[in-house]
């Protein structure tokens, strides 16, 4: 059975946010199949991921590797269509795939998701699966599944090629929850002495300040607002002193409330609409979109 609060949420996640708005191509999402299966296959053939290009046997030039920064939903369709005009749903060749990464894997299923009336919500974490003992950054894709009344972590970054080269032993349509650490997860664990921050992160950035970044994101992006891996706003920290020292209580707070259940949903609104006031989220975020 589900609870006013569980419904409440579940209307606001099967609206588009300023991010996912697909605007002017909308209608693109129009014949594209309406189970989750067949839409990460739709992502799979559109994108592929700029680290994992050169595996692919791809060589790009800066141009190409410049999409990465593309913010909203609507200036990716924007770009795939100059790159193939053919429909979505038809699979492109890796050179006219629009070049992203996790997070435009996961911002582009929750888009297609939310468009055919399915709650969904870009998660910004910790992937346990990329090297052995640690967990490197990382965005997937959570949806509501109305028959098992659960919300389901999908992997859409995660094609043939990418989990036989991992040997993932986990269906990516249902990821495991100790296969993905939501970063809230991370910072309260790391925060009672019950993991190593130093495993968290990406490259050589990793620590305390690198998770609390992350907590940051994926609270924002619980409340549709999908944050490039890199923008540094307010309340993310840079150095590991700070990440202890400088608003701490805040940090938790985002934490739980990212770890929360449906029923402290308004609390999570209620959070964001205050502390957006307090620091502000990148205008390019907002604008010319409303937040829905």
């Amino acid at each position: 059975m589900i609870s006013e609060m569980d419904a409440n949420a579940l209307a606001f996640y099967r609206r588009h946010g300023p991010v996912t708005e697909p605007g002017a191509y909308a209608e693109a999402f129009d014949d594209l199949p309406d189970a989750v299966p067949g839409l990460v296959r739709v992502v799979q053939g559109l994108l592929v991921h700029v680290f994992w290009a050169e595996r692919y046997g791809l060589h790009l030039s800066p141009e190409r590797e410049a999409e990465v920064g593309l913010r909203r939903v609507e200036a990716q369709l924007e770009r795939i269509r100059a790159l193939d005009p053919r429909p979505l749903a038809e699979a492109r060749p890796l050179e006219t795939r629009l070049v992203g990464n996790c997070r435009d894997y996961a911002t582009l299923l929750c888009a297609m998701l939310r468009a055919h009336g399915i709650p969904a919500r870009a998660r910004c974490g910790f992937g346990a699966y990329f090297w052995p003992e640690r967990y490197e950054d990382h965005w997937v894709s959570e949806y509501w599944s109305a028959a098992q009344e659960r919300w389901v972590l999908v992997d859409a970054q995660l094609d043939a090629f990418q989990q036989e080269t991992l040997r993932t032993s986990f269906n990516p349509l249902d990821v495991p929850r100790d296969q993905f650490i939501v970063a809230g997860q991370a910072w309260l664990a790391c925060r009672e002495d019950r993991c190593d921050p130093q495993a968290y992160g990406i490259h050589d950035m990793h620590g305390m300040w690198f998770i609390r970044g992350n907590v940051v994101r994926d609270f924002l992006s619980l409340n549709k607002i999908e944050l490039l891996p890199w923008d540094d706003w307010g309340p993310m920290a840079s150095t590991e002193a700070e990440a202890l020292s400088r608003n701490v209580s805040l940090i938790d707070r985002l934490a739980r409330l990212g770890l929360a259940g449906d029923e402290l949903f308004l609390a999570l609104r209620a959070t964001y609409e205050n502390e957006r006031r307090l620091y502000g989220v990148p205008t390019q975020v907002l604008e010319p979109a409303l937040v829905g």
